[in-house]
C-alpha cells in the first residue's frame, strides 16, 4: 500500500510524542491538516537536523572567530596539526583533508600565510608541489582554538547521556554510509 492509499488513521504517529511542540512539530500537523494523505515523518528527522546544524554551525564559529579565524582557517590549520609533527602537508593531501577544491583552499591558505599562521615551500620529492606547513605562531593558535572547540562541542552535547550521544554517533555514521556522503 502506497502513503498515498492510507487512511490518516494509518500513518505513523510523531516521533516526538510526549516532547515539547517545536516549529517542526508545528509545520508537520499544518502539512498533515493540508495533506492528510501524504507522510510527512521524514520532517521529524530531516527538518530539526537542518535546524541544529545551523545552531551548531553558529555555536561553532562564534570560537573560530574568538581566535581570528573563519571556519575555512581553523579547518586547515587542524588538519595541518593532526598530521603531527612536523605538522605540514602537500597542498593536494591537505585539499583531500579539508574537503575542498584547490583553489578555495589556496585562498584560506594565502589568509593564513599573510597572519604568519603557515608556510609554503615546494616540495623537496616534487619540484611542482607545494608543502604547507604551520608555523610556530600558528599552532599555538591552533592548539588555543581547539582547546576551546572542545570545551564548546561538550557543551554542545552535554543535553544527552553518553549513552545517547553513542547511539547517536552510531546512527548518523550508519546515515552517512548509506547515503555515500562520506565517500
Amino acid at each position: 500500500m502506497t502513503t498515498a492509499e492510507r487512511s490518516v488513521d494509518d500513518l505513523p504517529a510523531p516521533a516526538t510524542a510526549g516532547l515539547p511542540d517545536d516549529r517542526v512539530a508545528r509545520i508537520q500537523a499544518e502539512w498533515h491538516r493540508e495533506r492528510p494523505d501524504l507522510d510527512v515523518s521524514p520532517q521529524a528527522v530531516i527538518g530539526r537536523l537542518h535546524r541544529l546544524a545551523d545552531h551548531l554551525t553558529t555555536e561553532l564559529t562564534t570560537v573560530y572567530r574568538a581566535h581570528g579565524l573563519g571556519e575555512g582557517e581553523f579547518d586547515v590549520l587542524a588538519t595541518l596539526r593532526r598530521a603531527g609533527a612536523p605538522y605540514e602537508r602537500v597542498a593536494g593531501e591537505l585539499a583531500q583533508h579539508t574537503m575542498v577544491t584547490t583553489g578555495a583552499l589556496t585562498k584560506r591558505v594565502d589568509r593564513l600565510e599573510q597572519a604568519g599562521l603557515v608556510a609554503r615551500r615546494r616540495s623537496a620529492t616534487d619540484g611542482r608541489a607545494r608543502v604547507v606547513a604551520l608555523t610556530a605562531a600558528g599552532r599555538e593558535v591552533i592548539d588555543a582554538a581547539f582547546t576551546d572547540h572542545m570545551a564548546n562541542e561538550h557543551r554542545l552535547v552535554a543535553p544527552l547521556t553518553a549513552t545517547e550521544r553513542d547511539q547517536l554517533a552510531g546512527l548518523l555514521t550508519r546515515w552517512i554510509a548509506a547515503t555515500g556522503a562520506d565517500a
